[in-house]
């Protein structure tokens, strides 16, 4: 490690941004920085008047109970013509009314709690896991669930065993729906027969979203050794992995929670990678995450995605050795992989190698010039502008994480047209060059300290130091 510039990397290569006067109280021992955050328990939100997905969801059949009969209503009294009254009724029944309000307040609090968190380093371990097992608000059903996603399934977990949070993650209702899982039924199940015999029409049949997903993306990675024959027979593992309520085709359980459906589950032993799973009902499932979530391919893709999010775009192969290495020897303990990261020779170079995305970017500036966090959807404009709005990333691959992904001509002119509107808005009341110091330390040069010093007005000091390449990047 070149000591130096060792506070700065762990402000802004690991942690969120350095704040005023943080790099001097980070000192000289930038891993023990690190490492104390490791300590206590998990993160969680200030806001106490989020809510949780059980009591969203429960709102939500509700509010589709009253869709039903609004439309009966109007199909009894007004066939041809519904009101005018009737109309207005039905538009405030509509979900995103319901939602939107939800996702605010959920986004907001996670903005200010990464603005203001004395944890930076554990808060972006937060966000990479919350990006790794990603769901997206552009599904209408995660809307109002993807804040509570985060809050009930990653941050209890992101210190504690890959395991647990795998499990988490997958029985959480914002996942279910998004991957439409609570849909799938299994052939043999006895629903499925059920409908058969009515043969009613309705087709019932497996949804190989969460476990292609699982395979794919959250645990062995594309090339972890799967096949075809593997994503069918864990689909009809993971049948009958639902939520309590009137969900899907058929009923039961807590109303919001997960829950177990029997009835549409498909009955039987299943081979998945090579291994035999003749456990019953939800411990089938169970037993599978189990093993993968101790495959030496799932702690080889872990450690290669967590190298490329705080080391490089193309992860240095000694380092992703090192991370996997604890992950297998710790039976995927968070904290111990987290040190082995924090351990790696390569996380300590410069100049910084990772392009910030626009989520970073704003966080970062919202940190060094202690700005506050305004309420409501105001705040959480900045993201939508530059490209990453909250909670959206748009497919269950998450955002990408290269900074070709995010360093174009027409985002960085975005970037600095909105580095000027901060500049404009805040520049008398700062000495950019002493910011600048203070945030980016030794990795700061002559060159952008010479510009900044060098500015027609405070403003525009403001803007040069938010567009600095040193600024940009972490």
């Amino acid at each position: 490690m070149q000591e130096p510039f060792a506070p700065a990397i762990a402000a802004n290569r690991f942690g969120l941004g350095a704040r005023p006067g943080e790099l001097a109280r980070i000192g000289p021992d930038a891993r023990d920085w690190l490492t104390a955050q490791l300590k206590g328990g998990a993160p969680t939100l200030a806001d106490s008047g989020l809510r949780s997905s059980a009591d969203v969801l429960v709102e939500t059949f509700e509010l589709r109970r009253k869709q039903r009969e609004a439309r009966n209503a109007d199909a009894e009294r007004e066939a041809d013509a519904p009101s005018a009254n009737a109309k207005a009724v039905r538009a405030l029944l509509k979900l995103p009314a319901l939602y939107r309000p939800i996702y605010i307040a959920e986004a907001n609090a996670r903005f200010r709690h990464a603005v203001a968190t004395e944890r930076p380093f554990v808060e972006r371990l937060t966000h990479f896991w919350t990006n790794h097992f990603a769901v997206s608000i552009d599904k209408l059903a995660v809307l109002g669930l993807a804040g509570a996603f985060e809050r009930e399934a990653i941050r209890p977990h992101v210190l504690g065993r890959f395991r647990d949070l795998l499990l988490a993650a997958e029985q959480h209702p914002a996942m279910l729906l998004y991957l439409d899982n609570h849909v799938s039924v299994g052939p043999g199940s006895r629903a499925a027969r059920l409908l058969s015999r009515r043969r009613s029409g309705r087709q019932a049949g497996i949804n190989e979203n969460l476990a292609r997903e699982i395979l794919e993306l959250h645990t062995l990675g594309v090339n972890g050794g799967y096949t075809q024959k593997d994503v069918t027979s864990f689909a009809k593992v993971l049948t009958g992995w639902s939520i309590g309520g009137n969900v899907g085709p058929a009923r039961g359980g807590e109303p919001g929670k997960f829950t177990f459906r029997e009835q549409i589950h498909e009955p039987g032993a299943q081979t998945v990678l090579g291994k035999t799973y003749s456990q019953d009902g939800v411990e089938q499932g169970i037993a599978v995450l189990e093993a993968l979530a101790a495959s030496p391919a799932t702690a080889r893709f872990i450690a290669t995605k967590l190298a490329r999010h705080f080391i490089a775009d193309e992860p240095p192969a000694a380092a992703v050795a090192r991370i996997e290495q604890a992950f297998m020897r710790s039976g995927g303990d968070l904290p111990s992989v987290y040190r082995a990261l924090i351990d790696a020779p390569e996380a300590w170079q410069t100049p910084f190698a990772k392009y910030k995305t626009p989520s970073d970017y704003v966080i970062s500036t919202f940190r060094g010039l202690a700005l506050p966090v305004e309420q409501g959807q105001r705040a959480l404009a900045s993201f939508e502008v530059l490209g990453q709005r909250t909670y959206s990333p748009g497919s269950p691959a998450g955002w990408p994480d290269r900074s070709a992904d995010w360093d174009g001509a027409s985002a960085l002119l975005k970037r600095i047209e909105w580095a000027d509107a901060v500049g404009q808005r805040i520049g008398t009341r700062v000495d950019a060059v002493r910011l600048a110091e203070e945030l980016l330390g030794p990795t700061l040069s002559a060159d952008t300290r010479e510009a900044i010093a060098r500015a027609a007005s405070g403003a525009q000091a403001v803007t040069l130091l938010l567009t600095a390449p040193e600024f940009m990047r972490r």
